[in-house]
């Protein structure tokens, strides 16, 4: 399946540190398959990486919307909120 392809391709390039690259297969798998919560993690995960925490409280969000038993994605969303909390925080 050509979602399931891209999220891997995306992954690929995550773990060689090409995120740009790597939120583009994310995103393409999202286009491909809207249901498929995988790709929203590994995006949300990507977005963290980069510090972008909104974004990616929000594909963690909408992890758990599409599948509430997702555990990695509410820890994520849980550690995403506390850091851009403590960003504010530090005013940076």
């Amino acid at each position: 399946h050509l979602a399931a392809a891209l999220n891997e391709r995306g992954q690929v390039r995550y773990l060689r540190v090409e995120f740009a690259a790597a939120v583009q297969d994310f995103t393409a798998a999202i286009e491909c398959l809207p249901g498929f919560e995988v790709p929203y993690y590994n995006r949300g995960l990507v977005r963290y990486r980069l510090g972008d925490f909104d974004d990616a409280i929000k594909d963690f969000r909408k992890v758990l919307e599409l599948n509430p038993q997702f555990e990695d994605a509410a820890l994520s969303l849980k550690q995403a909120i506390l850091d851009k909390e403590e960003k504010q925080k530090r005013g940076y």
